[in-house]
């Protein structure tokens, strides 16, 4: 049970919030959204929120297929439970599939590249398999072209210009970014990265106005998005974003996420039209071959472990 956890706590999540909870029976896990921790001016709606908890859904049903077991899963299984996200019952053993244990055996070395990534191109077998990887868990991850790319690229910068001219969103982003040395959450200055409008990173997390060097190249940007936006589309979503992110680092690849493009409202609705109009973009990320960088900080297991009197309090 530790360990399987252990795994689902390493999810990715906006500003390194960690916005889940677990329960845990002799029958199962059971995931839980962890409303102190939502963030009211960046995700207003949850709807990251919900991709965060969806990708530590993912983490926890690779790490116990990896043990043998069939992780049996129900998004939002009791609507009278609203933060009750997903159930998960691991049943009869079974081989592991050895796709999940290779997927499995990336959920520690995956984390947040925000540096700049060299010019080697990702390899086109390796595209169809980070597409194929968002297909499995429903969700899906169209082919740009140069147009769109260079489309989205200005949807980025208008995205951005709104909200560092809005002053709640800067509120809440300074309280989790820069965080001081030793604590469990936020991004540290250490996991900063650099800024660039050349290679997508334009938030700054305390870079202090640091050029990439030279030789770097543009990473492949990619649209992951959903057929539907309900709060279970979300969460499907949010574990095909997690399996093409392990699938990324499984292959040798680092990753980063470019979210302002689908935190403003407008913005979001302009780049679903730029993608046809019958897609729900969820998350936009840049992906590429990086240099090691310091990870991010995890909460201790013992705070995101829910007993029944406090999922009643």
């Amino acid at each position: 049970m530790e360990s399987v956890l252990q795994a689902a706590i390493l999810a990715p999540s906006t500003h390194n919030t960690q916005p889940w909870l677990f329960r845990c029976s002799p029958a199962g896990i059971d995931l839980h959204a962890d409303l102190s921790r939502a963030l009211t001016a960046t995700d207003p709606d949850r709807r990251e929120l919900l991709l965060s908890c969806g990708a530590a859904l993912f983490n926890l049903r690779a790490a116990i297929t990896a043990l043998g077991a069939h992780p049996a899963t129900v998004l939002l299984p009791r609507r009278e439970e609203p933060t009750l996200l997903a159930s998960v019952r691991p049943l009869a053993v079974h081989s592991p599939d050895g796709r999940i244990t290779r997927l499995a055996k990336a959920i520690p070395r995956r984390h947040t590249n925000r540096m700049p990534f060299t010019t080697t191109p990702v390899p086109g077998h390796v595209l169809a398999a980070l597409r194929r990887a968002a297909e499995v868990e429903h969700a899906w991850m169209p082919v740009l072209d140069q147009n769109q790319r260079d489309r989205l690229h200005r949807l980025v910068e208008k995205a951005h210009q709104v909200q560092v001219s809005n002053t709640a969103f800067l509120a809440e982003w300074q309280q989790w970014t820069h965080r001081p040395r030793g604590s469990r959450d936020g991004v540290p200055l250490s996991a900063a990265g650099t800024v660039s409008n050349s290679d997508w990173t334009l938030r700054d997390f305390g870079s202090t106005g640091t050029r990439p060097p030279a030789g770097h190249g543009e990473p492949l940007v990619v649209v992951i998005g959903s057929f539907g936006d309900l709060p279970a589309d979300r969460l499907r979503t949010g574990q095909a974003m997690q399996r093409v992110l392990l699938t990324a680092t499984a292959a040798g690849l680092d990753a980063s996420f470019i979210s302002q493009p689908v935190e403003v409202p407008s913005v979001r609705r302009e780049l679903q039209k730029l993608l046809g109009g019958g897609l729900w973009p969820q998350m936009v990320l840049r992906i590429g071959y990086g240099s090691p960088t310091a990870w991010t900080p995890r909460r201790p297991l013992a705070d995101v472990l829910l007993t029944g009197q406090h999922l009643n309090a």
